[in-house]
């Protein structure tokens, strides 16, 4: 017995799932300290299952806590910034290209130093350890309580990167430390910026994992507590509190992976439709297909492992207007319910339309002031947005079946274009929170190798089996891990041929 939680902004979500599916769930609005919304939404869906606490084995929380304080710029820490790089790689200095109001809040206390490794593993330059403990004193100085250092190709060898970390640490005891080594991937400026946020959010992670603990412990579960991150799988608690980054992907991911879970469908397209805008993506193997570009989050560019999703302004709250030939993108939002006429305000909204047309049963359609050109217009307008983006997320000619999930997901009452078929599964307005709880753990093996018919095999199977055993590692029983991605992608502007190889395996956690 599995609860599921999901903590968005502005909704919290939570189900049971027991081994014959949903037993229970409810959703309650998000609060300000987190865990007294959590401890709410929990209550009430375990009374709705009619269950005890005592048969919960364990709880998967999603959070975009983290995701809205990059974007709304709140709750930041300054960040003393260490790149491990010269006498290369100074043209760029660290924070370029971000935007004024997050580097005002970042800061800029940035220094570059001697070190850093080449793709094959050999010295750019020996560690300059003694400029680390002049930036670290300065650190000190300006009271900055997080750091973040990186360093050239660190994910072949992160040793210079801990060995600055020491050095820092011995400085400023008290100061959280994040490498960017632990978060994997290369290029270095995306990695940069995304070791740099991490370290930005280390207070809040704090305050977020705690509410998270406290919750459980207010509800007497004392059962492990995982958090899923970008690619649909698990993370225990504690690294959730080193690693908050990992998590930002994780709402539009676990929408997409309740949906496969909730329609019995493994390979599909999902269209996630919430209050302001729909999320399209495509799911392979019950799992979302990844973005091969560099992600931008609250307009910085990163190396996020992230669902390849197409926002678009269509949502239950979106303003209708010219007579229903234009809906969206501007929204009523969380407001729905005050300001929709089926709910007795004065804004014509989408959710409007479904209850005025007949194929939405919320509200009071009595009170809906549209008449059927505009109702139909809209129908138009909304049928037109989803055939056109939904196209455009598909990457093969095959139709396949169209999952619609989401609070908004009554919107859509007709068939869509380029897929087999439209199907709006039962509890699909919680599918984030299904998502969560049905993820597994995962273990991830990025190197660069020179790849030849001698040693392929060899170094492929090398790769597999650390996968693996990372999986292990993270929870996963031995019997049930799997090899479910191996992607290798040619380097052709690095001497010697190399190929980036990328291997990751899944598993399920022993309940």
């Amino acid at each position: 017995m599995k609860i599921g939680v999901d903590v968005g902004g502005t909704n919290t979500d939570a189900v049971v799932l027991g081994t014959k599916g949903v037993l229970g769930w409810r959703k309650t609005p998000t609060t300000a300290d987190v865990y007294s919304g959590i401890v709410a939404v929990i209550k009430t869906a375990i009374a709705d299952a009619g269950i005890d606490l005592a048969d919960v084995d364990c709880v998967m929380i999603g959070t975009t806590q983290f995701t809205n304080a990059v974007i709304q710029r709140r709750s930041l820490l300054p960040v003393g910034i260490i790149r491990l790089a010269l006498p290369a790689t100074s043209a760029i200095p660290p924070l370029t290209d971000w935007p004024d109001e997050l580097v005002h809040q970042i800061g800029r206390n940035a220094y570059l130093v001697g070190g850093g490794y080449e793709f094959d593993g050999r010295e750019i330059a020996p560690l300059d350890e003694k400029a680390v403990a002049e930036a670290a004193r300065a650190f000190r100085k300006e009271g900055i309580r997080t750091a973040a250092i990186t360093s050239v190709f660190s994910p072949m060898n992160g040793n210079m990167e801990r060995r600055a970390a020491e050095i820092v640490q011995n400085e400023v005891p008290d100061v959280a430390v994040s490498l960017s080594c632990e978060l994997g991937q290369f290029g270095l400026l995306p990695r940069e910026n995304s070791t740099i946020i991490n370290a930005a959010l280390s207070e809040l992670s704090s305050h977020v994992v705690h509410a998270f603990r406290r919750a459980l412990h207010e509800l007497g579960l004392d059962v492990p507590l995982f958090i899923s991150q970008n690619d649909g799988t698990l993370m225990r608690a504690d690294d959730v509190q080193r690693y908050p980054v990992l998590t930002f992907a994780s709402g539009p991911t676990n929408s997409m992976r309740g949906a496969a879970y909730l329609a019995g469908i493994q390979d599909a397209m999902v269209v996630d439709i919430g209050g302001t805008t729909s999320d399209i993506g495509m799911l392979r193997n019950g799992f979302p297909r990844q973005s091969t570009n560099f992600v931008d989050v609250g307009g910085v560019k990163t190396n996020f492992r992230m669902p390849d999703v197409l926002a678009v302004g269509l949502g239950g709250g979106s303003l209708v207007r010219e007579d229903g030939r234009k809906v969206g993108p501007d929204s009523v939002g969380y407001e729905l319910t005050n300001s929709a006429q089926c709910f007795g305000g004065d804004t014509l909204t989408a959710t409007d339309i479904a209850v005025a047309g007949g194929w939405a049963d919320i509200g009071d359609r009595s009170l809906v002031r549209a008449n059927k050109a505009t109702i139909d217009a809209a129908r138009a307008a909304m049928r037109q947005l989803l055939d056109v983006n939904v196209e455009r997320m598909k990457t093969e000619a095959a139709d396949l079946p169209l999952l619609v999930v989401g609070g908004g997901a009554i919107l859509v009452d007709w068939p869509v274009q380029s897929v087999s078929e439209v199907l709006r599964p039962d509890y699909s307005s919680v599918a984030n929170a299904v998502g969560a709880a049905i993820a597994q753990v995962s273990g991830e093996v990025e190197r660069v190798v020179t790849l030849n018919e001698a040693n392929r095999n060899t170094v492929l199977d090398d790769a597999r089996q650390e996968a693996k055993d990372k999986a292990i590692s993270a929870g996963a029983t031995d019997e049930s891990v799997e090899i479910i991605e191996v992607e290798q992608v040619p380097i052709s502007y690095l001497p010697g041929n190399p190929t980036r190889l990328r291997v990751k395996a899944v598993g399920d956690l022993p309940i």
